[in-house]
C-alpha cells in the first residue's frame, strides 16, 4: 500500500508541474486536479486487489530514478525560461515537455506496480476503470461551463453563491444591528463605521471544496467499518454546515469591525475563522462516522463474500488503534487549537502567543507518565544536525542580503519593556521546549510510525520506513508555510537521527538546537521575518 501512497503523492506533483507549462497548462490545467481524483477512484478501489498479489511487493529504483530524471528535465527547462525569457520553448517544445512529463508519470506507475498487475487490475475492475475515465472526461468537458459560472461579468450565472452569501449575512445582521448598510450591486455590507466587500472568494466555495475532499477521504479511510451508501448522507450535511458557518464568519467580522477593532476583524479573525469552521466540521464529521451505530458495518454478509474486493476488505486483519495516540497528538493539537484562538483575537501582532506555550506545557505534563516509556537520551549528532538545519534556514536570506519586512519588530517596540521581555521569553521558551517536543511526538513519534501500522507504538524508531519518513516530512514542511522546503529538509534530518539512534531524544534535541539558534539569530539581528 505504501507504493500506492507514493504513486499518488508524486503524481500530484507531476500533474501540477504539467499544468504549469504554458499552452499545455492552459489546456490541461483545469483537468489536472479532477484527473488526480479520477485516477484515485480507480487506484483506491482497486488497491485491495493489488495488495493481495505478492508480485506488487517490490519497488523499481531504476524506473523511479528515470521518472525523477524526466521531471527534472522539465523543471530545469521551466526554471531556465523564467530566468531567461528569450530561452522560452516554442509550441512544439511545450508539447515535447508535456510528453516527457506524461512519460515520467508512466515510469512512476510502473516503478510502484508491475505492468502485468496493472493489466490484471484493469481487467478485474473494468467498471472502476470506466468510472475513472468518465470522471476525467466529464471534468474536462465541464471546465468551460464552470469557468463561465464564476465569470464576474455574468450576474445571472456567475455569482449565485456570492448573492446567497450576501443576502444571508444581511439577514443575520438584521437581528443584532439596527443600522445595516447594504449595496447588492457593489456587494458591500456593514455599518456606518465598518463596511466589507463580499467577494466571490467569500462565498464559501473554498470551504466547500476542503470539506468535500476531507469527507470523501475520511469515508474512504473508514470504508471497512462504514456502511455505504447511507454514509454518503453525511457529506451534504457537512457541506451545509461549513457554508452556514461561513455566513456566521462574515457576520462576526462585521460585528468586530463595528466594535472598533478593524485590524483584528480583517487580519486575525478573517484569516483564522475559516480554518476554525473547517476544523470543527471535520472533527464533528469524523466523530459522527465513528459513533453513529447506523453507519457501522456489521459482520460480512453472504452476498458480500461473493465480491472479492469487499470480501478481502472485510476479512483484512487490522489491529485496533493504539491507546497511545492521545499522548502523542494532544500536545500538538493543543498548540494548533490555541493558535487559532490567539490569531483570531489579534491583528498583525499575536499578543496572546504565550497561550500556546501554556497549553502545550499542560498537555505534556498531563501525559508525562506515557513519555517516561521513551528514550530521551541524545548524542553529539543531534545538536550537529540541528545546527545544519539552522544554517539551511538562514541561507536564503544571506544569499539575497535582504530582510523581508515584518510587522513583528515594530509591534514589539511599541510594547512596554516588561511586556516585551515577557512576550519574547514565552516565544523563546515555546520554540526550544514545548514546540520541539510536541512536533516530534506528532510527526516522528506518531505519523512516521502510524503510516506503517495502526498499532504504531509497537514499531521501533529504527524500523520506520523511508516512505513514512518522506511523507511525514512533507506534512511537517507544509505546516511551515512559505518555509515549506526547509521544513521538509528539517523533517528528513530529524527523522534520520531518530532512525539512526532509535531515540526520540536525538530528534527533539536536533529540533531544539535549530529553534534555539534561530531565536538567537532573530533577536540579535532583528530579522523578524524568520519568526
Amino acid at each position: 500500500m505504501g507504493r500506492l501512497y507514493l504513486l499518488a503523492a508524486v503524481l500530484t506533483f507531476d500533474c501540477a508541474l504539467l499544468a504549469s507549462i504554458p499552452h499545455i497548462g492552459s489546456l490541461l490545467g483545469p483537468l489536472s486536479p479532477s484527473g488526480i481524483v479520477a485516477f484515485a477512484i480507480f487506484l483506491g478501489l482497486g488497491s485491495s486487489a493489488l495488495k493481495a498479489d505478492p508480485e506488487t511487493i517490490w519497488f523499481s529504483r531504476r524506473l523511479f530514478c528515470a521518472h525523477l530524471a524526466c521531471i527534472a528535465v522539465v523543471f530545469l527547462g521551466n526554471l531556465a525560461a523564467l530566468r531567461e525569457p528569450y530561452l522560452g520553448l516554442s509550441s512544439a517544445g511545450h508539447i515535447v515537455a508535456s510528453a516527457v512529463v506524461l512519460f515520467g508519470i508512466l515510469l512512476l506507475a510502473l516503478a510502484c506496480v508491475p505492468l502485468r498487475i496493472w493489466a490484471r487490475t484493469v481487467r478485474a475492475n473494468g467498471s472502476l476503470a470506466l468510472l475513472a475515465s468518465l470522471s476525467g472526461a466529464a471534468a474536462w468537458w465541464l471546465r468551460h461551463p464552470f469557468q463561465s459560472f464564476w465569470d464576474s461579468s455574468s450576474l445571472a450565472h456567475g455569482r449565485i453563491l456570492q448573492i446567497a452569501a450576501f443576502y444571508s449575512v444581511r439577514k443575520l445582521l438584521g437581528f443584532v444591528l439596527p443600522d445595516v448598510i447594504s449595496d447588492p450591486v457593489a456587494f458591500t455590507l456593514g455599518t456606518p463605521r465598518f463596511l466589507v466587500f463580499i467577494a466571490e472568494e467569500c462565498s464559501g466555495l473554498e470551504g466547500l471544496g476542503l470539506v468535500l475532499v476531507f469527507t470523501l477521504a475520511w469515508l474512504w479511510y473508514l470504508r471497512r467499518e462504514t456502511r455505504f451508501p447511507r454514509a454518503l448522507v453525511l457529506v451534504p450535511c457537512a457541506l451545509a454546515c461549513v457554508w452556514l458557518l461561513n455566513i456566521v464568519r462574515i457576520a462576526v467580522i462585521i460585528l468586530i469591525g463595528d466594535a472598533g477593532a478593524p485590524e483584528v476583524a480583517m487580519v486575525g479573525f478573517h484569516s483564522q475563522a475559516g480554518w476554525i469552521a473547517f476544523t470543527a466540521v471535520a472533527l464533528t464529521f469524523s466523530m459522527a462516522t465513528r459513533k453513529l451505530s447506523w453507519l457501522q458495518r456489521g459482520p460480512a454478509s453472504a452476498s458480500d463474500s461473493k465480491n472479492p474486493i469487499i470480501a478481502n476488505t472485510l476479512t483484512a486483519n487490522e489491529t485496533a488503534e493504539s491507546p497511545a495516540v492521545t499522548a502523542y497528538l494532544v500536545p500538538f493539537l493543543a498548540i494548533l487549537a490555541v493558535s487559532f484562538i490567539s490569531k483570531s483575537a489579534s491583528g498583525y501582532f499575536e499578543w496572546l502567543y504565550p497561550l500556546r506555550f501554556i497549553a502545550a506545557a499542560i498537555a505534556l505534563w498531563y501525559f508525562r507518565s506515557e513519555y517516561q516509556k521513551l528514550d530521551w537520551r541524545f548524542g553529539w549528532i543531534a545538536p550537529a544536525t540541528g545546527a545544519a538545519i539552522f544554517l539551511a534556514w538562514i541561507l536564503p536570506g544571506l544569499s539575497t542580503h535582504e530582510r523581508l519586512a515584518s510587522p513583528l519588530g515594530s509591534a514589539l517596540a511599541a510594547l512596554s519593556p516588561s511586556m516585551r521581555v515577557a512576550w519574547i521569553a514565552f516565544r523563546v521558551s515555546a520554540a526550544v521546549v514545548t514546540v520541539p517536543i510536541a512536533e516530534e511526538l506528532a510527526f516522528r513519534g506518531y505519523l512516521a510510525r502510524r503510516l506503517i501500522t495502526r498499532n504504531f507504538a509497537e514499531v521501533s524508531f529504527r524500523r520506520i520506513s523511508s516512505l513514512s519518513v518522506c511523507l511525514s516530512s512533507v506534512a511537517f514542511g507544509v505546516m511551515h508555510g512559505s518555509h515549506w522546503f526547509v521544513g521538509i529538509l528539517a523533517g528528513l534530518a530529524y527523522a534520520a537521527v531518530l532512525k539512526w539512534r532509535g531515540r526520540i531524544g536525538d530528534a527533539v534535541i536536533a529540533h531544539t538546537t535549530s529553534n534555539l539558534l534561530l531565536a538567537v539569530w532573530v533577536l540579535t539581528r532583528g530579522d523578524w521575518s524568520l519568526w
